[in-house]
């Protein structure tokens, strides 16, 4: 029998009760704009999640509804009654796991993704090494030519938008602990994150290039993992709560005026640490500690103002935002400051920049149709800038947005480029 109350504690039922059920979220919402179903708007979703928490609703009815959520959690920027979505979503996506009666191959799977590949440096390195040997030994291009990797399920499409890696030296000869030229003017730890760090070495490398010239000591905790992201947005809670406290532990074993990271959604998760831990405990403390140090690599670098660019980039761009970025976090501005500091660059904004883009962690891969669709809608929107470059700020943006170029024939025309990357490319030096 289904316990009410432990699901009720899940879901945090009383804040169900702050959604008034008024419809400002409808115009927000993704994915109520491509189903045009009330069960796939956030109103919606909360009515559903109410009825499973009082026991007139089954368990398996929010599944199809809570899994076509992107969480990119728009609704709680327009909500007038400040509805805390975010928590109301992950228990929820708790509630639906803990229901859940997988096969046991699926399951053990899954627990090697998410309790061993993802939380694992020496796993993606691993990874992130043997796609380097896929490019560089010819295997990509004979895969592409062969059409092997249409074999499986969307894989040749992510493929063809991989970036170029880093070799496995590069990798080994990362310095942990970098000083600045000239007068130190804080002490950061960098986060590194797990995608970011497999699949976005360089960017990594640029980010703490920038920090270094604007007068940082940056640091890089060897105990650091996953920030757990997608384990909360899978619905597993414990997972995550492991993998925030093995972070904060490593964190906390540096002296640190900031903890930097280039990825909103690894920093909006970060910010969330606190409510992964009972009120009143340790833990629940040390959280809080940790996540008022956390900043994206853009506020960072905006207060430091510690940065000139030398070479001016002829490009036009337009930037599109991460969701936990501008959503969570509420960074708008300095993104977008340091796109304006840049010579060369002229900005056109989307008409609807806060519009997800559907990559949502790995919601295109697990929901690739839905997620083409809201792509299809963004790439309209890029398509009528008439730009010739996407700035992004998270990875899985990053790649969303390279898979829509790819998608709508406009490889040679336009390039995504993660905002740090194209920093770089001005020719920044200290002041």
């Amino acid at each position: 029998m289904t316990n009410l109350k432990e699901i009720q504690e899940k879901v945090n039922y009383d804040k169900l009760f702050d959604c008034v059920q008024c419809g400002y979220c409808l115009p927000a919402c993704p994915t109520y704009e491509t189903m045009e179903r009330e069960t796939h708007s956030p109103r919606g979703r909360i009515n559903l999640v109410k009825m499973v928490a009082e026991g007139k609703a089954e368990v398996e009815d929010l599944r199809n509804p809570i899994e076509k959520c992107l969480g990119c959690m728009a609704c709680m920027t327009v909500c007038p009654t400040n509805v805390e979505y975010n928590l109301i979503f992950e228990g929820a996506k708790e509630v639906i796991e803990d229901h859940d009666v997988k096969p046991a191959a699926l399951k053990k799977t899954e627990d090697f993704i998410f309790n061993s590949l993802f939380p694992s440096s020496n796993w993606m390195g691993s990874i992130g090494n043997a796609a380097w040997i896929y490019q560089k030994s010819g295997l990509q291009k004979a895969a592409q030519t062969t059409h092997l990797t249409a074999l499986a399920l969307h894989a040749g499409r992510f493929e063809r938008v991989m970036p170029d890696l880093p070799s496995p030296i590069e990798r080994i000869l990362r310095k942990r602990r970098v000083l600045p030229d000239y007068k130190l003017r804080t002490t950061v730890a960098f986060f590194t994150g797990c995608v970011m760090d497999a699949m976005f070495f360089k960017t990594n490398q640029n980010t703490v290039e920038l920090l270094r010239l604007s007068g940082a000591e940056v640091l890089m905790p060897k105990g650091q993992t996953c920030c757990g992201a997608l384990h909360s947005h899978a619905g597993k809670a414990e997972s995550a709560r492991e993998l925030a406290m093995r972070n904060i532990e490593a964190f906390d074993l540096e002296d640190v005026d900031y903890i930097v990271n280039n990825a909103g959604g690894c920093g909006a998760k970060m910010t969330e640490y606190p409510q992964l831990f009972e009120e009143n405990t340790t833990w629940h403390e040390r959280a809080k500690e940790f996540a008022a140090k956390v900043r994206d690599i853009s506020e960072v670098l905006v207060e430091l103002d510690g940065l000139t660019f030398t070479q001016p980039v002829q490009r036009l761009v337009t930037y599109q935002p991460s969701c936990h970025l501008t959503n969570i976090r509420r960074i708008c501005d300095e993104p977008r400051m340091l796109l304006h500091a840049v010579p060369g660059i002229l900005v056109k904004e989307l008409e609807r920049p806060d519009f997800c883009c559907g990559s949502a962690g790995i919601y295109n891969l697990v929901n690739y149709d839905e997620s083409m669709k809201i792509l299809d809608l963004k790439m309209m929107d890029v398509k009528e800038r008439k730009t010739n470059t996407i700035i992004t700020t998270n990875p899985g943006c990053l790649l969303q947005m390279k898979l829509g170029i790819e998608r709508h024939g406009l490889e040679g025309e336009i390039e995504a480029v993660h905002l740090v990357d194209l920093l770089m490319e001005a020719g920044p030096s200290a002041k």
